[in-house]
């Protein structure tokens, strides 16, 4: 599938408001990306953004939630960006856990892409004499804000663990097993992929709240799904009876204990 051919735009202010809220992390940079993890035979193409040390995959633009998450904040080295044979430019981010192949539309792009990916993680703007003092003008106003940001999160934790209390909610994520997924693509992904887990947590139908499937094996394999309602701060699993809890997370982690082993989260390995 090949990239769209456009200038990337701001998401409109709603969608932009809740990509914020869900992720927790500013935004820094934010285009096409095609991508391949290590694992994988094909790229696929993402509305990518670049939030603190975090790259986010959309599958649409203008989709409030995203499917994939990748934490790059453990960055070995990047090689250097590429050409293809179709004009696209190619680099392979090198993390701890496996490789991540990138592909941008251009030249351009790609020095771009790459370019904030190292400010971000290795504090600092790379000496890249082909970048353009713009580019440059724009990694040094994001290396300022992710050098406070870290500050902001450093001095969070301290107070945390001075009070003994957990970390403000205002710093956590969706969990790892949150997909923006229907329904049936989120039976596919359980049925395609065992290893990768058997509880996925998606949006609901109605768009507003959430929605777990499992899928697991007794005499055959069952599928189930359970309706999971925003209220306020909490969030409400319906069962015969409400179970009321804190967080998505909570959640997540509720259903695992009470199968005592025998649901794992799906996260896709890279």
């Amino acid at each position: 599938r090949e990239q769209p051919e456009e200038t990337p735009q701001p998401a409109p202010r709603q969608i932009f408001q809740e990509r914020q809220r869900i992720t927790g992390l500013p935004l820094y940079f934010q285009g096409y990306l095609s991508v391949r993890h290590s694992r994988c035979q094909e790229f696929r193409v993402y509305w990518t953004e670049l939030r603190g040390t975090m790259l986010f995959f959309y599958e649409d633009k203008k989709a409030p939630a995203y499917s994939q998450k990748l934490d790059i904040s453990a960055l070995t080295s990047a090689t250097s960006v590429y050409p293809d044979e179709n004009g696209s430019a190619q680099f392979i981010l090198m993390l701890s856990n496996g490789e991540l192949e990138l592909k941008a539309n251009d030249y351009e792009g790609g020095k771009e892409w790459k370019g904030f990916i190292l400010t971000v993680t290795e504090l600092s703007v790379p000496p890249d004499e082909s970048l353009l003092p713009e580019q440059l003008r724009r990694m040094h106003e994001v290396l300022e804000k992710e050098k406070k940001r870290r500050i902001t999160l450093n001095n969070c934790s301290s107070a945390s663990l001075n009070r003994k209390s957990p970390p403000s909610s205002t710093l956590t994520t969706m969990p790892a097993c949150f997909y923006a997924v229907s329904r049936q693509v989120a039976i596919e992904m359980l049925e395609k992929n065992p290893s990768c887990g058997n509880l996925i947590l998606r949006p609901g139908s109605d768009s507003k709240n959430y929605a777990i499937t499992i899928r697991y094996k007794l005499d055959a394999p069952q599928l189930k799904h359970y309706k999971v309602v925003s209220k306020g701060t909490s969030y409400v699993i319906e069962l015969e009876r409400q179970v009321t809890l804190p967080s998505l997370q909570d959640v997540v982690n509720y259903f695992v204990t009470q199968m005592q082993g025998k649901l794992k989260p799906y996260v896709i390995q890279t």
